[in-house]
């Protein structure tokens, strides 16, 4: 019997010595893909970008950046992305050409204001083939032509803005320049007010400001900058040095932020549901976005023949004509204004 039990003992022993390598195989394992796991997060954790906006965020003008934040667009890149605000598309591009922050936005004549300055940055992306300025006559003020504002006063947002720019290319298609009329530099929201109220015989507008004077059931002439003066949509700018050294970087932030503009322009219905969830402050005005988005479906985002392409001949008559009128002095060569390389 005590052989037996001998005998019988031995495979006990084992057995246990077995179950405690087991177990201390089990546990190293499970140490080895905790320390996997962590280097897997660190390594998917959103990179934080400062996107510098040319106006506050709670325009209807940035509705693909906010629609594509809200449904995570930017997100499934990778990316945190922090919104700043500048001073108008000018100020926007020097920040971004000096390097206080990635990337920005303007419009498509961005490039060409700030590049015989120094100022290093290209259009990434454009939104759209019309332009972003709708010049917004007061008819009941007998303004109905670009010609009738000689004297009269016009709002704009701010005087370095491009959408500024955009109305002295149209006075000089009439052979005025700013001398002739008495703009004002009123900022976001006193643009369209100071109109709306009767204090202003015009206004340089974008199409939310279009929008609210079309809900004040003002008698108005809408003129797009585009049939006078080729002014272009709303651009992404990028400085040369981050499109040359980390141009994934550029590539995910103009993908996610097209796939944006592409849901407004499928559904702007839904967009704007989505939108006021970004922007709460418009949470009680869903019509006013709907309608805001519905005009930049009609006058600013159609008529690319790829979703975001800049057209360089459209460009190229566009800085001819600001140097001819003494806008900018200089010509830059206009493969160094944009590029098309991140539009997929």
């Amino acid at each position: 019997m005590s052989s037996r039990l001998q005998r019988n003992a031995t495979p006990v022993i084992n057995m246990e010595g077995n179950v405690m390598m087991t177990m201390r195989k089990t546990l190293l394992a499970g140490l080895g893909l905790a320390v996997v796991a962590a280097a897997g997060m660190q390594d998917v954790r959103a990179q934080d970008v400062t996107y510098l906006l040319p106006a506050p965020k709670s325009l209807p003008a940035f509705g693909p950046w906010m629609v594509a934040q809200q449904r995570g667009y930017f997100k499934a890149e990778g990316l945190n992305v922090d919104f700043q605000i500048g001073k108008g598309g000018v100020d926007v591009a020097k920040q971004v050409g000096a390097g206080n922050a990635v990337i920005g936005g303007g419009i498509g004549d961005t490039s060409i204001i700030v590049r015989p300055n120094g100022v290093p940055v290209k259009t990434v992306a454009l939104l759209g083939g019309g332009s972003l300025m709708q010049l917004v006559l007061n008819k009941d003020k007998g303004v109905k032509t670009v010609k009738d504002l000689k004297g009269k006063t016009i709002t704009a947002m701010a005087y370095q803005d491009t959408t500024y720019f955009a109305l002295l290319g149209m006075l000089a298609t009439q052979g005025m320049t700013k001398n002739d009329v008495n703009a004002q530099a009123a900022g976001p929201v006193n643009v369209w007010k100071l109109f709306v109220a009767g204090e202003a015989d015009a206004m340089a507008a974008v199409p939310e400001w279009t929008a609210q004077a079309m809900a004040a059931k003002m008698n108005i002439e809408v003129i797009p900058s585009d049939v006078h003066f080729k002014s272009m949509a709303q651009a992404i700018v990028a400085a040369d040095d981050v499109i040359q050294k980390n141009p994934q970087l550029i590539q995910k932030l103009v993908r996610a932020t097209l796939k944006g503009m592409k849901d407004i322009m499928d559904n702007p219905e839904g967009a704007a549901a989505d939108y006021v969830k970004a922007v709460p402050e418009h949470s009680g005005n869903v019509p006013f976005i709907v309608a805001s988005f519905k005009l930049y479906n009609q006058y600013v985002y159609p008529g690319q023949a790829k979703l975001g392409a800049v057209d360089e001949s459209r460009l190229t008559a566009l800085q001819d004509f600001y140097v001819k009128e003494g806008v900018i002095r200089d010509k830059t060569p206009v493969k160094d204004l944009y590029t098309n390389q991140f539009v997929q």
